[in-house]
């Protein structure tokens, strides 16, 4: 944190952090141990649903040479890789369905649809960044390292760019964060030896290979095989252009005519799967943007926005497990939204709960929300949350102002402060959720925490007392 914004922790002693710490452990241990069929059965019919979007993606591009077809395929496919990377992928990874030891569903043996291998993103993002969120200097996640996004951060004059390649990072998001996950500044200090450099290229590489090879070779293939056959069962009756594209090329090339006959033979046969091909790959490619631009917007929404504080690593020596939970709660901004939101954002849009909690099933992070903001209330701490528009705005703010020298850290939230709407529930007189919570639940039990044995969470916060 700047000199000018007072620690969050401030006001707190160090009994009043303790009790803190185990008030959040309480809630960790109330979900584990009422997870069960509701939450195994809700994870598998989202992955259910992503696979048939899928499909209705890929069918309804079978006929993309239809613009209401091909407009209803890229979007369903879009659709469907938001969720396969949000909502499925980040989250499996991260260890939280890993309590079910389903062999498919286990964050040991799950890779997604995106650029960075899984073993070096659950490295830089489950363990680096989850253990040292926001802390300047360790936390690579901040500004992925391009980028200054925080006035504490010394400028550069290659941050004059950033408004510039932010936009090229948002299009080509996966890609970015898999050069992002080599650590090129770690290679750079040789704190990572080449041969680990290499190994995460090969995994790069074969990534991208697949990708290529799926997206932009082998479904355009499958489109324009299935109008083909389709053309051929009706005895060409459907409109296709005139000429094929193959065969323009093939008569430029040509001299005296020598290519002729297989110009006009084409001209006949191909012009209506090529225009296919193009199509499905057009929008294949789409399809890749649209996921990309909206995991850019909702995690930098999520990290960057005005509420998010900072800290220097002196400020975090010697954490202890309070002030670690602390600093998850106040680096980190939720979105507002409806459960449609939170679904195609991966639940991510509770970045808060996400970051309190990193391991706890994404669906029960609105159920815990309430609870959280009731101990934000009683120790005065901030609950950092707004709708899309505004942390979007507020993040290329400061995305555009900080490209250049100077800037002041923008003031913080002050105390969460439920309205009467929130505490109770409408006529009903009952006490809220959370406030009745703190009397159900063990705040010392000796089992919760937001680590666990599982192989995708490997994040280090400090031990239970």
């Amino acid at each position: 944190m700047s000199a000018s914004i007072d620690s969050p922790l401030a006001h707190l002693d160090e009994q009043q952090i303790e009790k803190l710490a185990k008030e959040f452990d309480a809630i960790h241990d109330e979900v584990y141990a009422d997870l069960g069929e509701r939450d195994r059965a809700y994870i598998k019919a989202v992955i259910a649903g992503q696979r048939q979007l899928a499909v209705a993606g890929r069918v309804l591009l079978l006929g993309s040479k239809s613009k209401a077809s091909w407009v209803a395929g890229t979007a369903c496919l879009g659709m469907a890789k938001i969720l396969e990377n949000m909502e499925i992928g980040h989250n499996v990874m991260h260890g939280q369905w890993d309590w079910m030891n389903d062999p498919d569903i286990h964050s040991s043996v799950w890779d997604w649809d995106t650029a960075s291998t899984a073993q070096s993103w659950k490295h830089s993002h489950n363990y680096v960044h989850h253990t040292f969120t926001n802390i300047r200097g360790k936390d690579k996640d901040l500004g992925y390292e391009i980028m200054r996004i925080d006035p504490n951060q010394e400028w550069k004059p290659a941050y004059l760019l950033q408004p510039i390649y932010n936009v090229l990072l948002t299009v080509l998001f996966e890609w970015g964060v898999a050069v992002h996950d080599l650590d090129i500044e770690a290679i750079r200090k040789r704190e990572k030896t080449l041969k680990e450099a290499a190994v995460d290229l090969k995994g790069i590489a074969y990534k991208m290979r697949r990708q290529v090879v799926k997206d932009y070779i082998g479904w355009p293939l499958v489109s324009a095989a299935a109008f083909g056959l389709v053309q051929l069962a009706l005895r060409g009756r459907i409109e296709q252009p005139k000429e094929s594209r193959i065969a323009r090329r093939l008569r430029k090339r040509s001299t005296k005519g020598k290519w002729g006959s297989t110009a006009n033979f084409l001209d006949r046969h191909l012009p209506g799967a090529e225009q296919t091909f193009l199509r499905t790959l057009t929008a294949d490619a789409l399809a890749n943007v649209i996921r990309n631009v909206w995991a850019h917007a909702i995690i930098f929404c999520g990290h960057f926005p005005d509420q998010a504080y900072t800290f220097s690593e002196e400020e975090t020596e010697g954490e202890s497990r309070g002030a670690w939970y602390v600093r998850q709660l106040v680096g980190a901004a939720n979105i507002d939204g409806t459960p449609l939101f939170h679904l195609v954002s991966g639940n991510l849009s509770f970045q808060v709960e996400h970051h309190l909690y990193p391991d706890m099933p994404s669906t029960r992070y609105s159920e815990i929300a309430p609870k959280v903001k009731d101990i934000c209330e009683r120790y005065e701490l901030p609950y950092n949350t707004g709708p899309f528009s505004r942390q979007w705005g507020m993040v290329h703010r400061s995305i555009f102002r900080l490209a250049f020298p100077g800037g002041k850290p923008r003031p913080k939230p002050g105390p969460y402060k439920r309205s009467d709407d929130e505490w109770r529930r409408p006529d009903s007189g009952r006490s809220s959720e959370a406030e009745r919570f703190r009397d159900r639940v063990p705040a010392e039990s000796s089992v919760a925490g937001p680590e666990h044995t599982g192989g995708g969470v490997e994040v280090d916060p400090p031990p239970r007392d």
